[in-house]
């Protein structure tokens, strides 16, 4: 066989595998935190957030100085959120009410840092070291 068609063999191989591995290599990494759903209940707003702790450590507990927004900007609370045990590759759900408050007497939740962050049995930066944060709410969610 030639050298040109049995390099374009080679090559028409290999791409699967470099394919494959660029994809392996864009995998976010981190903690994030997605606000999913926002629900009123009772004479509270019930915050639910997605958590993914795609570290490669399970995160023993994990505390988040977290700050509510009313709709006029205007900052209604400052809250410590424990999200505690968030195990390494497994997606966890959180709730949180904030009491008093109606969902759409708000418009955005700030995470303005980490209280507390435990892994390996000591404080560590994981939880806030690469954060990513979403929402799939009107509200916004910040960091």
């Amino acid at each position: 066989m030639p050298v040109i068609p049995r390099l374009l063999t080679i090559a028409l191989l290999a791409a699967p595998m470099v394919a494959s591995a660029q994809s392996e290599e864009a995998e976010p990494s981190g903690l994030s935190i997605e606000l999913n759903a926002v629900q009123d209940v009772a004479d509270s707003c019930r915050l639910s957030f997605l958590a993914n702790n795609d570290t490669g450590t399970t995160i023993e507990k994990a505390i988040f100085e977290t700050v509510i927004f009313d709709a006029s900007g205007g900052v209604v609370r400052l809250s410590l959120f424990d999200f505690r045990e968030l195990p390494a590759g497994r997606p966890r759900v959180r709730q949180f009410d904030v009491a008093g408050m109606a969902c759409d007497s708000l418009s955005q939740i700030l995470i303005n840092g980490t209280n507390s962050c435990i892994a390996d049995g000591a404080e560590n930066s994981l939880c806030s070291d690469g954060l990513r944060l979403n929402s799939r709410t009107t509200l916004k969610l910040l960091g």
